[in-house]
Formats: C-alpha cells, sequence, structure tokens
C-alpha cells in the first residue's frame, strides 16, 4: 500500500470522527441525554412498549429492545451517546468511502468535503434538537448501503457471499430504526440501477428487499401482534408537514437539507436570512460536482435520489400533498410513518457527498484539489458554525435527581401500571434546562408507564393512540375514587414536580392514597391495583424477532469483515484474488 493511501486509510476517518465529536464534544461529559424525543436512563427493561407490543405505535423498536439487553452491562446513558457518535462518524466515513468507489480521481480531497457536507449540514443539526439520535444511527448507515450495493453489482474481487454480508449488515444496523430501516433500503434499491457485472439486478433487488424484511420483523411484528395501529394519527399529518425557513422555500429549505417541522428545533443561524446564504453555499459545492459525476453512470442513481428525497417531501408539504398523505394515513394507519416529511430528505445525502467530492475533479483545471477541498470544507461549516458544540450547548449532558433512582427502585420492586402526572407527555424540569423533554419515567421503570401519546405543536394537539392511558388519564383529573383507579389496573401514580402541566382535580384522589415516596422532584403513591401485561405468546414472538435482527446483524458483520481479511491476504501475497462471478 501506497504511503498516499495509507495517508487516506487514516486521515479520513480521523476528520471524520474529529467532526463527530466537535459536533457532539457537551455529550462526552457525565450525564445523559434528555432532549425532546431523546431520552436515556441508567437501565431499560424488556417491558411490552419496549417490545413494541403497548399502546402506541412500536416507533422505538427495536432500538428500546437494544438498550434493554445491553444497559444491565454499559451505562444506558454512555450507550445512547455511543451510538449517537457512532452514527455521526459512520456518516462521515462512509461518505468518503462513497465517494472513493465512485470518484476515485477526487482523492482524499475530494473525500473530505465528502465527509463534510455527510457530517455538518442542517439535516444533522436539526435532528439532533429534535433528540432523534437513532434516526441518526441510520442516516450514518445510508453511504455504507449505498457502497455496498454498488460493489455487490461490480466489483468481483471478493466472493459473493462477503459483499452480500456487506449489505446485510448496512440495512440491519440502519433498523435501529423503521425510519432508519426505510431509508437504508430506499438507497439501497436506488442502487440496484448501477451498471455492473456483478450480482444482477433481479437478484440484487431481490436480496435487498429480503433483507429489508427480515430487518423489519421487530416492529412488523410488534404491528401485527399489538393494536396501537387500529387508531388514526391522521389529524398530524399538517403538523409534521416540512417547514420553509427564512429566505427559503420549502421547496428550498428541504433542498439544503433543512426544513424540520418544529420552528423550536433549528439552530440560530437557520432562524435569520443566514439560512438562505448557507443554503446556496451548499448547493454550490454539489452544484460545481455535478458536470463530473453525472458522466459516471453509477453515481446517476444517488443524484436521482437525490432529487427524489427533496421533490416529494415538498410535494406532500403542499396542500394536495397533504390531502393525499391524509387520506392515504386515514386507509392504512401504518402509512402514519410518513407524516414526517423532512426525515425523507436524508435520502439526498449520498448523492450531495458524491457530487460535493466531484467539485475537486471538476475544478482541478483552475486550482489545485487541496485548494478546492480546503474552500469547500471551510465554506460549509462556515454557514453553519452552531452545529458545533451540541449546537451551541442545546445538546447536553444532564444529571437526574436522585430520587428517581429511588421511585425506580420502588416501583420495580411490585410492578404495575404507573400513571403519571401532569397530564402531558412532555416535561421540562428545571435540572434538565429550557428545552421539553418525553416523559423519561417510561425508561426508568420495568412496568408500563400509562402514556398517552398526545402532542401539542404550534398550538394545535395532535392525539397519539394511547386509549386506556387516556381513560386513566381523565379519570385523575376529574377526582376519581382511589378504588375506580385500581379496578382500572394502576398499580402506582407519580407526581412529576416542578413540570408545567395539567393537574386538574387529581388532588382529591391523590388525597386518599398513601405516599411511598416523596421528595422535592417525585411524589410516589401506591395505588394496589394489578395491571395486565401482553400474553407471554406474544412477548416470545415479540423477543424472538428482536433477537433474530441482532442475530442477522452479528452474522452478517462477521461475514464481512472475514471477506476483508479473505482480500486482504491475496494482497499480502500479490497475487490476483479469484473472480467469483
Amino acid at each position: 500500500m501506497t504511503q498516499a493511501r495509507l495517508a487516506i486509510r487514516w486521515v479520513v476517518p480521523g476528520c471524520a470522527l474529529l467532526l463527530a465529536l466537535v459536533v457532539s464534544a457537551p455529550l462526552l461529559a457525565p450525564g445523559y441525554l434528555l432532549l425532546r424525543d431523546a431520552v436515556s436512563t441508567p437501565r431499560s427493561y424488556l417491558s411490552d412498549t419496549a417490545l413494541g407490543l403497548g399502546e402506541s405505535a412500536p416507533r422505538a423498536v427495536p432500538q428500546d429492545f437494544l438498550i434493554a439487553v445491553v444497559s444491565p452491562v454499559l451505562d444506558g446513558g454512555v450507550l445512547v451517546k455511543i451510538l449517537l457518535i457512532a452514527g455521526l462518524f459512520l456518516a462521515g466515513w462512509g461518505a468518503a468511502r462513497l465517494a472513493d468507489v465512485l470518484v476515485p480521481d477526487a482523492g482524499m480531497a475530494g473525500q473530505l468535503v465528502a465527509t463534510t457536507l455527510a457530517v455538518w449540514n442542517p439535516y444533522v443539526a436539526e435532528r439532533l434538537l429534535q433528540g432523534h439520535w437513532s434516526l441518526l444511527c441510520g442516516y450514518g448507515a445510508l453511504p455504507w448501503v449505498a457502497a455496498a450495493v454498488i460493489r455487490l453489482r461490480g466489483e468481483q474481487s471478493l466472493p459473493s457471499w462477503a459483499r452480500w454480508a456487506a449489505v446485510v449488515f448496512w440495512i440491519a444496523l440502519a433498523g435501529l430504526t423503521p425510519t432508519g430501516l426505510l431509508l437504508a433500503a430506499g438507497v439501497a434499491l436506488a442502487c440496484v440501477a448501477v451498471p455492473g457485472d456483478g450480482v444482477s439486478r433481479l437478484r440484487c433487488a431481490t436480496g435487498v428487499l429480503i433483507t429489508a424484511v427480515l430487518a423489519a420483523s421487530p416492529w412488523l411484528t410488534a404491528s401485527a401482534l399489538g393494536d396501537a395501529l387500529d387508531s388514526s394519527p391522521s389529524s398530524g399529518v399538517v403538523a409534521f408537514a416540512a417547514r420553509a425557513e427564512p429566505g427559503l422555500g420549502t421547496l428550498g429549505s428541504l433542498a439544503g437539507l433543512g426544513g424540520i417541522w418544529n420552528a423550536e428545533a433549528v439552530p440560530p443561524s437557520r432562524t435569520t436570512l443566514l439560512a438562505l446564504l448557507a443554503t446556496a453555499v451548499l448547493l454550490a459545492v454539489v452544484a460545481v460536482g455535478l458536470p463530473t459525476v453525472v458522466r459516471r453512470r453509477s453515481a446517476v442513481p444517488l443524484l436521482v435520489l437525490a432529487a427524489v428525497g427533496v421533490l416529494l417531501p415538498a410535494a406532500v408539504a403542499t396542500g394536495p400533498g397533504l390531502a393525499v398523505l391524509r387520506a392515504l394515513v386515514e386507509a392504512a394507519p401504518g402509512v402514519g410513518v410518513l407524516r414526517d416529511g423532512q426525515k425523507w430528505v436524508a435520502l439526498a445525502m449520498p448523492g450531495y457527498a458524491v457530487a460535493g467530492a466531484a467539485a475537486v475533479v471538476t475544478l482541478r483545471h483552475r486550482f489545485r484539489p487541496p485548494i478546492t477541498a480546503l474552500v469547500c470544507v471551510v465554506a460549509v461549516i462556515a454557514v453553519l458554525p452552531d452545529l458545533a458544540f451540541g449546537v451551541w450547548g442545546k445538546v447536553t449532558s444532564v444529571r437526574y435527581p436522585p430520587g428517581w433512582s429511588a421511585v425506580a427502585g420502588i416501583v420495580n420492586a411490585t410492578p404495575a401500571d404507573v400513571a403519571a402526572l401532569p397530564a402531558d407527555s412532555m416535561r421540562q424540569f428545571p435540572w434538565s434546562g429550557p428545552v421539553p423533554v418525553l416523559d423519561p419515567l417510561p425508561r426508568w421503570v420495568r412496568a408500563e408507564v400509562l402514556a398517552t401519546g398526545d402532542l401539542t405543536i404550534s398550538g394545535q394537539s395532535v392525539p397519539g393512540e394511547g386509549g386506556h392511558a387516556r381513560d386513566v388519564q381523565r379519570m385523575l383529573l376529574a377526582g376519581a375514587a382511589p378504588d375506580a383507579l385500581a379496578g382500572a389496573g394502576v398499580g402506582w401514580v407519580v407526581v412529576e414536580s416542578g413540570s408545567a402541566g395539567t393537574l386538574g382535580d387529581a388532588q382529591r384522589t391523590l388525597q386518599g392514597l398513601p405516599v411511598a415516596y416523596r421528595d422535592a422532584d417525585l411524589t410516589l403513591y401506591r395505588v394496589g391495583g394489578s395491571s395486565q401485561a401482553a400474553p407471554q405468546g406474544k412477548r416470545a414472538v415479540a423477543i424472538a424477532t428482536h433477537a433474530g435482527w441482532l442475530v442477522l446483524q452479528a452474522v452478517a458483520g462477521i461475514a464481512a469483515l472475514a471477506g476483508r481479511r479473505w482480500r486482504a491476504r491475496f494482497a499480502q501475497t500479490d497475487k490476483p484474488p479469484q473472480k467469483f462471478e
């Protein structure tokens, strides 16, 4: 291996890791990630909700299963931070590897541009602020999925089983969330169209679909066994539509990889006309590389996918598009996963990264590649300066007050359904910062915490799927008798002090209940009701499918590494590897 190749081998992943650490720096401090949808706790459990068998749709599987399995060995807060940083690192390094496959003449300079585009963009900033750490893990797998499928179609220096193993591993890894899996499947199917003499398009597409179904088995099984999808979430279609940012229409915001539905989950620079400049810079880097990359037939499918990833969410955000999506969700509630249109813009990242890498090739007759790369990297970072250090300190580590551990210990000793007050799915504690966060209690205890899933977005109420939880909540707010609460299967009531929300006449109910624990942050009341868990048969099936997802990743990962060692052995002996296709 030449010195240049050795430099690329270490410098590029080192740059990707550096960018990931600069973005996530505050999370290196002790504590837990608590920010909007991101909730981490020291320990999680295999509750019905963690297996996707609760009232809410199985949106957090198999991620909750993974944390529940690993957290007895590794603190859950540390695990979440590792996975988040790994997702950002993989996005940068994977983009460079993909650029090396499609525009190898871009060299290390082009790969560094691709790395920067993949890590340093509004999509990463906005999803961080929304707390979508697991989605960013799937995002980080996308360029690896693309490179693996392209190699499957064209490369013959590895046996087909090793190339298939890489495809399976990266798709299954992206399947940490349903959205991540759908994104990975979309990228993989697009790359099936690349030319090549390797595995045929039909076999490749069939294998990708089979892999996607296997990787999706945890949440597909949970959806089939549960009844959460019987209720339609169509009322949230408008609230979750992509949003126009200052100086940009919805299409321009999405083209710049921004436009998340939550106006509060954006870095400060995206709330000013700097968003227009940032989008212009990002698209300029991509546009400079287009004349080169469009001539590479293997790259064209990713460019088409990038256009679809921008245009389709923009179309869905229009009046007719919202009407169509609402009708689809009402007809098939499982389609509700499509409501958050901006998250699908992640499909554009691999194409953008490759085009950015190609910019140094387009301009190499005028400027030296290192100069072009330096200008592109500095420009992309300069127009989004507040992504650094946890989006200027907004993504940080926080510490739980000691009462949370005490309450969890009492409830875990006698598990039974828990009702939580105030009546709101989001909390805003003085100790966790100014940003609201999902109630952490469900991930602290092995019992089921009754959560309605209702959200308030820009003054609009978006109901969740928790029907039983909503009935119990109404009883509490109406001041029902403790016996009625116990009859509904409630074993405990927890009042989380210091967070805004409705308490109604719940004090009348609480006065008749014995206090099991009280401090300045939490009060735990014993109700004594007996709750019903999901049938053991359903739990066994759900656990088996989750375990199958883990085994699929492990086996595919080991096989892919074995294939790499096989190729390295031939490289050391200077003997050409056997052609396998």
